[in-house]
């Protein structure tokens, strides 16, 4: 059966080195997950070859790329081996490969390699800047309304309503963020009760009031309310006002 060739993103060397390799099973494809959320399964770089290493048997060879952000290697094996016999160092080269990780080390298996000149070197720095801009902002965004959501669903429902990001943006964000296990054990009682103590002026504080100024959506303001008033911290001195016991 024909698969699909997995997507190609354009990337620093540095988000490849620094970032978390992933190894999935099956049919599903390994990645690096980024400092920002971007997985990265096949990658296109632009840079320097700095070192060129063939064995003695001739069944592994390599090669180091620096694109001034970092290094990081690409390895070719047996029948492959001759892979770079074309390149040496001092080239400045475009790689298109996957990526993989042995024993801590994230190198990229080639698929496309060729010399480019300067000009394209430098159109690849600016692709590379403008996406940068993009997935900051996008980390940005999401890191804000984390906090608000209790179901992950619903915040991917949310950025895609209001900012128009595809769920497929964020996925790798909110695994950088701990997932959905993680997200679960977070206790925002502390924070409503500390605000509590900020707001109320003697009469206990309105649910209105309190829910704008924690900036929690009304569904887990709500929940976390009910087990403060479950649980006796708090109780309702009249409908709809909320005071610490």
């Amino acid at each position: 059966m024909e698969t699909l060739r997995q997507t190609t993103k354009v990337a620093r060397i540095s988000d490849l080195t620094t970032g978390e390799f992933v190894r999935k099973e099956g049919m599903e494809p390994s990645y690096i997950l980024t400092k920002l959320g971007e997985k990265i399964s096949r990658t296109k770089i632009v840079g320097t070859i700095v070192d060129k290493f063939m064995s003695d048997d001739g069944n592994y060879s390599s090669v180091t790329i620096d694109d001034e952000t970092d290094a990081i290697r690409t390895k070719a094996f047996k029948e492959e081996a001759d892979f770079f016999d074309e390149f040496e160092i001092g080239d400045h080269v475009m790689l298109v490969g996957k990526v993989r990780e042995y024993n801590d080390e994230n190198y990229i298996i080639p698929e496309i390699l060729r010399k480019v000149n300067h000009n394209y070197a430098s159109y690849h720095k600016l692709k590379i800047l403008k996406d940068l801009v993009k997935e900051k902002k996008i980390n940005e965004l999401v890191k804000e309304k984390w906090d608000k959501f209790a179901d992950l669903d619903e915040l991917k429902k949310y950025m895609k309503k209001k900012h128009g990001i595809e769920e497929k943006e964020i996925e790798g964000i909110l695994e950088s963020l701990g997932g959905k296990e993680e997200k679960k054990k977070k206790d925002y009682k502390p924070m409503l009760l500390e605000l509590l103590d900020k707001l109320d002026k003697g009469e206990g504080v309105t649910f209105k009031e309190l829910l704008k100024k924690s900036e929690l959506e009304e569904d887990l303001f709500q929940e976390t309310v009910n087990e403060l008033l479950t649980e006796g911290i708090c109780y309702e001195p009249k409908p709809g006002v909320i005071k610490k016991v």
